[in-house]
């Protein structure tokens, strides 16, 4: 059984294609399960698309929702297709953003890290002329509001908990234990991690997160999820088996996914 559980489209403004061409793709590839999980709208803003590049207007949130819910319909029988967010996670915005999702019929909803202090993590200058303390202490402040993700009780997964390498491969290698730490509140608090293919697109390369983070995920016993963070339908289930099979030699037994946000889980 194939799922892919993180996948975006038009409205989010750097993606191409309409859902409907994410679900044949999906049919294509022979997923049982495809969910749609575009861009949180900026629920905080004044304005309806503060980022039109980056994430769906507010006004269109209504509209993704129920194209959706009406794909769902047309396509039973030929694949379930599941309702998803990747939401941003912003401390101070956690009830606004419970209060927008709580009236709508998610399937689960991604907690993703994009912003540290104010600064997109993908921002290619933010290293610059960063001394060995700040850049720990970046890092740092970047897991932590993981953690307080994690904690927050809106998401089902949280997504390319490593990200932050994407346009700076040095990050992987500025130690600290803060990534322990991590994934330790990840396994308390239930919430599972996504690996996600889109890494490769970066120059970072790989998956997110990194093999390393994923054996110490499965000493932990954090659940692991998939996602191909597709922009483009043909990325669709993008390297399944390879991470099915990377799984299992680590020693994961299971990947979980997420209908009416309960677990499920597939035998690896």
């Amino acid at each position: 059984m194939k799922f892919d559980l993180h996948n975006h489209h038009y409205r989010c403004g750097h993606a191409e294609g309409n859902i409907e061409d994410y679900i044949k793709a999906a049919i294509e590839r022979g997923l049982s399960y495809i969910g749609i999980a575009d861009h949180s709208p900026y629920f905080y803003s004044e304005e309806d698309q503060l980022y039109p590049g980056i994430a769906m207007a507010k006004s269109e949130f209504p509209n993704y929702v129920k194209e959706v819910l009406d794909l769902k319909k047309k396509y039973q029988g030929k694949i379930h297709v599941l309702l998803g967010m990747e939401s941003d996670y912003f401390p101070s915005y956690e009830e606004l953003y419970q209060k927008m999702y709580s009236p709508y019929p998610f399937d689960y909803i991604i907690g993703s890290v994009h912003y540290v202090e104010g600064i997109n993590i993908f921002a290619r200058g933010r290293w610059n002329g960063l001394n060995e303390e700040e850049r720990i202490a970046e890092k740092e402040l970047y897991y932590k509001l993981i953690q307080q993700s994690a904690r927050s009780g809106l998401f089902q997964i949280l997504g390319h908990i490593d990200a932050m390498k994407g346009f700076y491969p040095k990050f992987s290698q500025i130690e600290t234990p803060i990534i322990e730490e991590t994934l330790q509140v990840i396994a308390q608090e239930g919430v599972a991690i996504e690996v996600n293919t889109s890494g490769k697109m970066k120059d970072c390369g790989g998956w997110y997160p990194s093999h390393e983070i994923l054996e110490r995920a499965c000493y932990y016993g954090v659940d692991i999820s998939f996602g191909s963070d597709a922009h483009v339908p043909e990325r669709i289930g993008d390297e399944y088996e390879e991470v099915q099979q990377t799984l299992r030699e680590i020693g994961f037994k299971e990947m979980v996914y997420y209908v009416e946000k309960k677990r499920r889980a597939v035998s690896l």
